[in-house]
């Protein structure tokens, strides 16, 4: 088995552990009538045709068959997509920060954030899969259904790059819902950007802040050297307890900060550690998923 098959094997396993914790959580199943008219009320409709909603540029992930040939041939050296109205709308859309810092860890025998954050976003789409909810990864060409969508959203995962940013942009329709996992160690610029576009699409949203213990807690002592794991920056203190107080203080004024993002949206803001069970994130992810359904 390669590496990348054993490692989504094994992500795909730990995921299915923590949902089967659940022993009926499932979201109420989309009534065809309401999905249908809401579907076909007060969209913009660019494009003509009755599933055809707007061309968007191709992102990596995208698979070819959904590039659209004949428009980028207008274009000047740019690929698109055709966005459809029945992929962007009533799905739950997922974005799981790319960034290198998802890659730290403290403890070596502690997950990473990466891993964690994979873990929480595959268990979350079994369980709405399981619901008969569309889901897809933000940015992506289309949502998808059905007991395949978990594959689907791991693969994706798994074959985008490391890379650094804020959440991509992307189509996600009125009544649409998203989700998103970062250590948000990000320009909280980008991030209101994006979550205001989202907004302004008429979706609904969760920010789940992902973080390692150490760096809540900084329990540093004595001459330590710090590495930044995206830029390679290094920064020796000869006495890092002197420091904790202060760097406790900005962290928890920047979690602060993504949380009045959340807020200013009407979106939900939850905060996880990786030392704590997943169990505990995925249900207050579902829970706030499903009540931001019901608000609907």
């Amino acid at each position: 088995m390669s590496e990348a098959a054993s490692a989504r094997s094994a992500i795909r396993r730990e995921a299915e552990e923590v949902a089967g914790t659940f022993p009926a959580l499932l979201i109420e199943a989309e009534r065809v009538a309401q999905t249908v008219a809401s579907g076909m009320h007060g969209r913009r409709r660019p494009g003509q045709g009755e599933n055809f909603w707007q061309h968007r540029a191709y992102v990596f992930g995208d698979p070819v068959n959904a590039i659209d040939w004949r428009q980028s041939a207008r274009a000047s050296g740019r690929l698109y997509v055709r966005q459809n109205e029945w992929d962007a709308a009533a799905a739950v859309w997922i974005w799981r920060d790319a960034s290198a810092s998802l890659d730290y860890r403290f403890d070596a025998h502690a997950p990473t954030k990466r891993r964690r954050a994979d873990v929480l976003a595959v268990a979350l789409s079994i369980l709405l899969a399981e619901a008969g909810e569309r889901i897809g990864l933000l940015g992506g060409a289309r949502a998808h259904y059905g007991r395949t969508a978990p594959m689907r959203i791991l693969e994706g995962l798994l074959a985008a790059p490391v890379e650094d940013g804020g959440p991509p942009p992307g189509a996600t329709g009125f009544g649409s819902r998203v989700a998103m996992l970062s250590d948000f160690f990000i320009d909280l610029s980008s991030l209101q950007a994006a979550v205001g576009a989202c907004a302004g699409a008429g979706a609904a949203g969760v920010l789940l802040q992902v973080v390692d213990a150490a760096e809540e807690e900084f329990p540093f002592e004595g001459r330590i050297e710090f590495e930044d794991v995206e830029t390679r920056s290094r920064l020796v203190l000869g006495e890092a307890a002197s420091l904790g107080d202060d760097y406790r203080r900005l962290f928890i004024a920047h979690r602060e900060a993504v949380a009045d993002i959340a807020r200013r949206y009407g979106w939900t803001f939850i905060a996880h550690r990786t030392d704590r069970p997943p169990q505990t994130a995925l249900l207050s992810l579902y829970r706030a998923l499903a009540d931001l359904k019901a608000l609907k």
